[in-house]
C-alpha cells in the first residue's frame, strides 16, 4: 500500500498534519519513536491564529478549558523599574479568540490525537524510529522499525535534533542564539499563587535574567538563565531550583512539575524540501521562547503546506505548476521564520543584557521614547506578515484577514464556520467580481458582521475588496473596480484558481476519502 501522506513525528505539528489531511480524507501514516502524550508541558503560549485552526478541525470547544486569557508581561529594569509592557489587542478581537492564550499542552496534543483517531484513514504506529528513506519519482519509501512504508509524499515533524533533516543532509543556518536556561512549572496552591504577581514578568537583571509566566489555573512557570560557568546538572537539582524559587515562593507553596535546563537556540533550516519531504515545526526552525512563539510557528507551517498540498493530491494543479505551488512553502515560511527569529532575538536583547551599564542605558533609553509612561504593547504586533509567495503586491497582501461574526438569527457566526476555508473573495458590498469568477464570494453588505472588524481591516488598507487564501493570510486587495479586475487577473495568473478544496472537509467526523 502507498499513503498519500507520511508523518514522522507525532508531537503538535505531525498530529496537527495528521488531523489536516485525514478530515480531508487522505490516507495518511504517522509515527513517533515514544508512545502517547508528553505529559510535561513544553510549549506554553498559543494566539489567536492558532485558535482559528483549531476551530476550522472541530476542537474549539474541546480545548477552551485548558486555555486562558495570557495577561499582560511587565518587563522591568535593573533598579526593578517598569521599562516595558506587553499586552494583546483590544476588543473586539480579529480573528474571533483571545488574541494570546496560555495553555495546558497535554491536554491540547490529546485533543489534536482524538482529532486524528476519528479518521479511519489515519494510521499511527508509536514506539518506532524512522532510520531512513529513498526517493523515487512516483514517492517515498521510509525504514520505521522492521517496516517498509512508501508513502506519495513525507512531512517530517520529528523536532529539533530531526533525523529526517539529517538523513537529507539538511543544514541549519544559526543566528547567533545560544544560551542555557532553567525551565520551572510549579503547581502552586492558595498559599503559594497569593504571594505571586497577578502579571506574568520579565525581570531584566544582569545578575540572572529571569522570565515569570502565569499560566492556567494553578500553573506558573519560571525560566530562569544560567551564569557562565555553572553546571545545568547542578542547576536543576530540586534543592537548588527551590534556592532559586526562594524570591517568590517556598516549597511549602506548591509542587515543582518539571524542572529541566534547556539550551535555547535560533536555528533555521537551510531548505525545507527535499523533493518529496518537507520540514516542519522544530524539525524546520527552533526559536527563543521570548514570545512563546514556538507551536505557533509549527502550525503555521503545517496549514501552510496542508492546502497546498492537498491541491496537489487532489489533481487539482496542472503539473507544470506543482512545483511552483509546493516551493512556495519554504519561500514563505522560511522567510516569516527568520523575520520572527530576528524580532524575538530583538526581544531576547532587551531580557538578556548581561553588562550592567549597558542595561542602565537601555532602560533609559526604553524609558525616553515613551516620554517616562509605559505604554501597552500588543503581542501581536511583533509577528510579521508574510512578505514573498504566493501575494500580490498591493494593500493588506501577506496579513491575516479577519474572521467577523456575521449575524445570524441566533445571534452570530464566525465567518469561516459559515464560508469553509478555501479561497474567498470578501468585499464590504462596493466592488462585485465579474459573473465568471467562480470561487466563493462572500458580501459583508448582505452578510453585515456585527463587531466592524472586517470593516477595520478594509478603512485600515483602503481597500473594498481581499482574496483570501485557504491559510486565512490574503492573497491580494483591491480598492476600486479596476484594481479588483488586476487582483483577479492576478490570481488567475497563478493558476491556483483551479482549487476547490481545501486541507480540511465541513465535516470534521466524516472524511471524505481521496480520490485514487
Amino acid at each position: 500500500m502507498i499513503h498519500d501522506i507520511a508523518i514522522v513525528g507525532f508531537g503538535p505539528a505531525g498530529a496537527l498534519a495528521a488531523s489536516l489531511f485525514g478530515q480531508a480524507g487522505f490516507s495518511v501514516f504517522a509515527c513517533d519513536q515514544l508512545h502517547g502524550v508528553h505529559e510535561i508541558p513544553r510549549a506554553l503560549a498559543l494566539d489567536h491564529e492558532v485558535l482559528r485552526v483549531f476551530q476550522q478541525l472541530g476542537l474549539e470547544d474541546r480545548v477552551a478549558p485548558y486555555c486562558e486569557p495570557f495577561t499582560p508581561s511587565e518587563y522591568y529594569g535593573v533598579d526593578g523599574q517598569l521599562i516595558r509592557r506587553m499586552t494583546m489587542v483590544e476588543p473586539p478581537y480579529p480573528l474571533g479568540y483571545t488574541p494570546s492564550v496560555v495553555f495546558t499542552q497535554p491536554e491540547i496534543e490529546r485533543a489534536l490525537r482524538e482529532c486524528a483517531a476519528v479518521c479511519p484513514n489515519v494510521t499511527l504506529v508509536e514506539g518506532v524510529r524512522c532510520t531512513g528513506l529513498v526517493q523515487d519519482a512516483d514517492g517515498v519509501k521510509l525504514s520505521v522499525g522492521e517496516t517498509l512504508v512508501r508513502a506519495r509524499w513525507v512531512i517530517a515533524c520529528d523536532g529539533g535534533a530531526s533525523k529526517l533533516r539529517k538523513l537529507l543532509r539538511i543544514g541549519l543556518e544559526d543566528f547567533g542564539f545560544d544560551e542555557t536556561w532553567l525551565v520551572v512549572d510549579v503547581l502552586c496552591n492558595e498559599r503559594g499563587l497569593a504571594k505571586l504577581p497577578q502579571t506574568s514578568a520579565q525581570y531584566c537583571e544582569p545578575s540572572r535574567p529571569c522570565s515569570f509566566v502565569i499560566g492556567p489555573r494553578e500553573h506558573r512557570r519560571w525560566e530562569i538563565s544560567l551564569r557562565r560557568g555553572e553546571d545545568p546538572e547542578r542547576i536543576a537539582t530540586t534543592e537548588t531550583t527551590w534556592r532559586l524559587l526562594a524570591r517568590w515562593i517556598t516549597p511549602e507553596d506548591g509542587t515543582l512539575w518539571r524542572h529541566s535546563t534547556y539550551r535555547f537556540h535560533a536555528l533555521v533550516a537551510e531548505r525545507w524540501r527535499s523533493g518529496r519531504v518537507f520540514l516542519a515545526g522544530d524539525a524546520a526552525h527552533m526559536q527563543p521562547p521570548f514570545l512563546g512563539q514556538g507551536m505557533c510557528q509549527g502550525v503555521r507551517d503545517v496549514v501552510n503546506l496542508a492546502w497546498k498540498l492537498s491541491a496537489v493530491l487532489r489533481g487539482e494543479v496542472e503539473p507544470a505548476h506543482v512545483d511552483g505551488l509546493l516551493d512556495s512553502y519554504e519561500l514563505e515560511r522560511k522567510a516569516h521564520a527568520r523575520e520572527l527569529i530576528t524580532r524575538i532575538k530583538a526581544v531576547g536583547s532587551v531580557i538578556c543584557e548581561r553588562n550592567i551599564a549597558r542595561a542602565r542605558r537601555r532602560d533609559a533609553r526604553l524609558l525616553d521614547a515613551c516620554q517616562g509612561v509605559v505604554k501597552d504593547t500588543p503581542r501581536q504586533d511583533l509577528i510579521p506578515p508574510l512578505d514573498r509567495g504566493l501575494l500580490t503586491s498591493t494593500p493588506g497582501a501577506g496579513t491575516l484577514f479577519p474572521q467577523p461574526r456575521l449575524a445570524a438569527p441566533s445571534g452570530s457566526v464566525l465567518m469561516d464556520a459559515r464560508h469553509g476555508y478555501g479561497f474567498r473573495l470578501v468585499t464590504d458590498g462596493t466592488l462585485s467580481a465579474p459573473p465568471d469568477f467562480t470561487l466563493r464570494r462572500i458580501d459583508l453588505a448582505h452578510e453585515p458582521e456585527t463587531e466592524g472588524v472586517a470593516t477595520a481591516w478594509f478603512t485600515r488598507h483602503r481597500v473594498h475588496a481581499a482574496l483570501v487564501r485557504p491559510d486565512h493570510y490574503v492573497f491580494g486587495a483591491a480598492a476600486d473596480a479596476a484594481g479588483l479586475s488586476a487582483l483577479i487577473d492576478a490570481f488567475r495568473a497563478t493558476r491556483l484558481d483551479t482549487i476547490r478544496n481545501t486541507a480540511v472537509c465541513t465535516c470534521p467526523h466524516e472524511p471524505r476519502r481521496a480520490q485514487s
